[in-house]
This record gives structure tokens, C-alpha cells and sequence, in this order.
């Protein structure tokens, strides 16, 4: 059994070599693939270093900073082209605890995408500003309400899904960053009839390096969830399934 986990990198330098280390520990069928987005602080040279030690650890670098969504794409390709049968989304800056992984492994046994929650149980995030904290928690409540997505959490980036669910996404039609790609995945897998569960995790504000989040990712995430929904509904009359 193969497991990746797919770690897209911008200004990581501080991050990746412990991270490195904490996700490899959790399991002998995890694997870890760096997408580097050709960071001016060196990581992608770390995680050169990294990968001459150990065949665990691989990388894509990009020509330049080419958007989170992008690079999970790119991931999930060359994953499945070395054999992946899990695929992890997960964050270089440890606001995402490897720790939580085998719990992953476990409920990836009998679901076809596994969503790491912050709101499942309460609300389980430590160190944000208050007005971070609102505005993730109801944008996962307004693309519940808008999409019918069946989640406590819709824009999570802590994720693990099975091979057959990636390969049946046409990857080519989704565009979107940030909290848009999160939302947009999570709908062609509620369309497409798959198995999501969500499982506890508590996401803690990053140790280094500088927060991705832009009002440009809130806006597109706006906008997305409502583009889903008229496709769907535009689906209904036309019998033209997953249009988006």
C-alpha cells in the first residue's frame, strides 16, 4: 500500500526537514511529495537534500508561485503516476498534526475521501485571531448552505483520498485556489456519490513562514460555491452531469 502525502511548498525552510521527519515516523506505507513553488528562501534545495537520503521523499519543482490548487493538481498526477493508492493534502507549516495520519489510514479503509475537521466536535483551533476564526467557520457553514455539502467542515485542507475517487475527477476543469479548490473537490465527490467522512483534528496556526490566506482566495471561494450550484442546477434540466 502506497500512501502520498502531497505538501505544496512556498517559503517552507523552517518546516520541511522536521516535517519530513514527523510525517515519515507514522507509518512505513507514507510517502511525501514536496510541490515547490521555486521558494526564494532555498526550500526546494532542503528538500533536495532530503530526497538524496531517503526514496520516501520526492518533489515537484514549479517555474514560480503558481497557486495552491495548482499544485495539488500537479501532485495528484504525478502521485498516481508512481503508484499511489491513498492521496493526503496536507500543509508544510505543521497546522496539520502528522500525528493525525494513522487515524486517516483507518477511516480511508471504508470511505472514498476523508475530510480532517476543525468544526466537527466544537471548534478545534488553537492560536487564530477571532476574526480568522469566524470567517473560516462561516464560509464552511455558507458552502453547506449554498452546495448541500453534507460537512461540518467544507474548506479543510487536511484530506485523504482513495485513488478511484481522484481518477473519476476531471482534474482539467477545476481551477480554483485556496478555500475554492477545498469546496470544489468536496462537491464533485458528494456529486459523484462517494463515501466522505470527517474525522477530528485540531488545527493549530502555523509554527514559521508566512500565511497564504489573501482576500483574493475569500473572494474566489464567494463566487465558486455559487457557480457549483448553478451548474447542478443547469445538470437537472439538461441531464449534463459535473459540468464544473
Amino acid at each position: 500500500m502506497k500512501a502520498f502525502v502531497i505538501i505544496p511548498t512556498y517559503n517552507e525552510k523552517d518546516n520541511v526537514r522536521p516535517l519530513t521527519s514527523a510525517v515519515l515516523e507514522q507509518s512505513p506505507d507514507l510517502q511525501i511529495l514536496f510541490v515547490d513553488d521555486n521558494s526564494p528562501d532555498g526550500t526546494g534545495s532542503i528538500i533536495d537534500e532530503l530526497i538524496s537520503g531517503n526514496d520516501r521523499v520526492h518533489v515537484l519543482h514549479r517555474a514560480g508561485k503558481l497557486g495552491l490548487g495548482s499544485a495539488y493538481r500537479e501532485g495528484f498526477k504525478a502521485a498516481l503516476a508512481m503508484g499511489a493508492d491513498y492521496l493526503f493534502e496536507m500543509d508544510a507549516d505543521f497546522s496539520h498534526d502528522p500525528k493525525s495520519l494513522p487515524s486517516f489510514l483507518s477511516a480511508i479503509e471504508e470511505n472514498d475521501l476523508v475530510i480532517g475537521s476543525r468544526y466537527l466536535n466544537g471548534v478545534s483551533v488553537v492560536n487564530w485571531p477571532i476574526r480568522r476564526l469566524i470567517l473560516s467557520y462561516f464560509a464552511s457553514v455558507y458552502a453547506r448552505l449554498v452546495t448541500g455539502l453534507p460537512l461540518r467542515d467544507c474548506t479543510g485542507g487536511f484530506k485523504c483520498f482513495r485513488r478511484s475517487t481522484i481518477e473519476a475527477i476531471d482534474l482539467s476543469r477545476i481551477k480554483s485556489d485556496g478555500y475554492s479548490f477545498q469546496i470544489e473537490m468536496n462537491y464533485h465527490c458528494m456529486e459523484k456519490g462517494f463515501r466522505i467522512a470527517e474525522i477530528p483534528i485540531i488545527f493549530v496556526d502555523r509554527h514559521a513562514g508566512t500565511s497564504k490566506m489573501s482576500g483574493t482566495i475569500v473572494r474566489e471561494a464567494v463566487l465558486m460555491v455559487w457557480k457549483l450550484r448553478l451548474n447542478s442546477i443547469i445538470s437537472r434540466f439538461t441531464g449534463n452531469k459535473h459540468r464544473a
